[in-house]
């Protein structure tokens, strides 16, 4: 099989995951392209570790399908032992320190790189004398990056990596992410709430809220695909009477709206009739925008 015509690292058909009665992910349909680094974006409960579960064949849908290189990942150890999935509450033995910690990642990820570990361990300064158990949230988090970039698995999940980090930490997370993947090309999920921060690292995005892909796309497209109009509330409001508002907000007199869609020389033309200010929406406003929005439609 030639690259060109190579399954995609994931496709999800119609996946659903219900919990008792309530439903995690709901009829999610999406492809998560080989060798790019995926932002997989929404608000908590939106059903992110949910979807990053079912790839990894740590849990199973209630109904519809995931493959993975197009295959069914579930029991295919081969399939499996291509993936890294740090969750944001991963556990440990209660006995483990660094060290079992890392002995067993080299175990289990056939690409490992001990050069590289050692290089992070030093970096983010994780102590090896105290379990695991006992680190602190940032700690936790500094060994869930070193075990996600030193396993140079195919297809690597990180579900919220920088809890506790100091900004400084969260820095050499993303330069070494990025140093990383540009040497080691491959498959890498990041579920964040960061952003504005994150957005530097970012090619494709999945939004997701309330279990549903709300949009799918690459960073730039999406970008390109909406913009935020701001002045008086009665003008923006009538501004935006006639186009899609994924949100609208007001204080006072005044008031913004983020309208999807690419900006046309009309929209322009009437923004400035209304004495309108137009500026671009950030990555982080946008998937607030269409968190907003989904709850809105269903009120």
């Amino acid at each position: 099989m030639t690259p060109s015509s190579a399954p995609p690292a994931v496709e999800a058909r119609a996946l659903t995951r219900r919990y008792r009665g309530a439903t995690a992910l709901d009829g999610v349909t999406l492809t998560i392209e080989r060798d790019k680094i995926t932002g997989l974006l929404g608000r908590n409960g939106a059903g992110k570790t949910t979807l990053m579960s079912l790839i990894t064949a740590q849990d199973r849908p209630t109904s519809g399908s995931v493959h993975v290189h197009g295959r069914d990942p579930f029991e295919q150890a081969e399939l499996i032992e291509q993936m890294c999935f740090l969750r944001d509450n991963q556990r440990y033995p209660d006995d483990y320190k660094l060290k079992h910690a890392i002995r067993a990642a080299r175990i289990c990820y056939p690409n490992w790189s001990q050069e590289t570990a050692d290089r992070l361990i030093e970096l983010f300064r994780i102590p090896s004398k105290p379990v695991v158990k006992k680190f602190s949230r940032g700690q936790l988090s500094a060994l869930g990056i070193v075990l996600g970039l030193a396993s140079r698995s195919e297809i690597t999940f990180f579900d919220e990596p920088y809890l506790g980090l100091d900004a400084t930490a969260r820095h050499i997370f993303y330069d070494e992410l990025l140093s990383e993947f540009t040497e080691h090309p491959r498959t890498i999920v990041l579920s964040t709430h960061l952003i504005n921060e994150m957005d530097r690292l970012l090619e494709r995005v999945i939004i997701l809220d309330q279990g549903r892909v709300v949009r799918h796309a690459d960073v730039e497209e999406l970008r390109g695909d909406a913009f935020q109009v701001a002045g008086r509330a009665a003008a923006v409001e009538e501004f935006a009477r006639d186009r899609r508002s994924l949100a609208h907000r007001t204080i006072g007199g005044l008031g913004t709206a983020v309208i999807e869609g690419s900006l046309a020389t009309d929209d322009r033309e009437a923004a400035e009739a209304a004495s309108l200010e137009i500026t671009p929406v950030s990555l982080q406003d946008l998937v607030a925008a269409y968190g907003v929005g989904a709850e809105a439609a269903a009120d």
